[in-house]
């Protein structure tokens, strides 16, 4: 048996219980296991395995082995968590975000590429590296890491009322080498100061949506990360609310909204001042992001 036989069964088991991208998830899981990069990898896929290492998913299962038997045990084991809908990326323990890693843990939200799209208009539109910017509901710190990393804008605050992900967002930042500030804080509650830019990926699905979810969402992803109310809209309406009286004259927001909720967000932020309200899309072509500015008081 090669270890392409290995990486075939891994698929296999994989595809059996419905992951999507099961060759590229199984590709991941067996680097992971052999602690070798993809194109390391590659060099080793017609070596045929240590006979030792056949079946059993426990240490116990094997003797003493000096080749594969260890990496074949460990793989076993992380593809059977896959298969049992663990998120790939919290079983490496890692999230590729805006061209940076995180680390990721069940207390935070696993960064997806839809949510560079906020990141990325931000960078876009505020060139002033002179400004302050807030990130609201900051989870793994993705957000406000990514704006302070390749925005170098002078001051990011980053809030969450979690703990345990501010923890994780601060780990990262070290990581990183990104200077933000983290407030524990339920939206604005603590927040200090005003800023000329908010930017947040609030919870936004609605509460009777999460259960029908693909399971490494509906089971490992934060609940609070997620639930959005009856209709998905209530942190929208206490930051539309509370928002103005955090941001300087003209200061700007934005704000990640579910693909069917523009019509109802920018409605909720026109109430409350909010002006020049426009709709960005992801590279899928949904509606993504909401910005706008704070007009100033007369």
């Amino acid at each position: 048996m090669k270890v392409r036989d290995l990486l075939r069964e891994g698929t296999e088991k994989l595809k059996r219980a419905g992951v999507d991208n099961a060759e590229y998830d199984a590709r991941q899981l067996l680097n992971y296991a052999y602690g070798k990069t993809s194109a390391g990898m590659l060099a080793e896929m017609d070596r045929e395995l240590c006979p030792g290492a056949t079946g059993g998913t426990e240490p116990t299962d094997i003797k003493y082995c000096p080749g594969d038997c260890g990496a074949r045990i460990t793989f076993n084991l992380v593809t059977a968590r896959r298969a049992a809908r663990e998120p790939l990326q919290q079983i490496l323990g890692t999230a590729g975000f805006m061209g940076m890693d995180f680390h990721v843990d069940p207390s935070v939200l696993i960064p997806r590429q839809d949510t560079e799209t906020l990141a990325e208009t931000v960078l876009q539109e505020e060139k002033d590296k002179d400004i302050s910017v807030l990130d609201l509901c900051t989870g793994s710190g993705c957000i406000a890491i990514a704006l302070k990393k390749l925005g170098g804008y002078r001051e990011v605050y980053a809030s969450d009322f979690s703990r345990e992900a501010l923890r994780t967002a601060k780990s990262n930042a070290r990581a990183n080498e990104a200077p933000v500030s983290f407030v524990e804080s339920d939206l604005f509650e603590k927040i200090p100061g005003s800023f000329d830019v908010i930017v947040s990926n609030p919870p936004y699905i609605p509460t009777d949506i999460i259960d029908t979810l693909e399971p490494e969402v509906r089971d490992h992803d934060p609940k609070a990360a997620l639930d959005g109310g009856t209709d998905g809209l209530v942190f929208y309406r206490r930051i539309a609310a509370e928002a103005p009286g955090h941001l300087r004259g003209n200061g700007r927001i934005y704000l990640e909204i579910g693909y069917d909720q523009a019509e109802a967000v920018s409605e909720l932020i026109a109430a409350k001042g909010f002006a020049d309200i426009r709709v960005i899309r992801d590279l899928a072509g949904a509606d993504r992001v909401i910005a706008a500015r704070l007009q100033a008081a007369d």
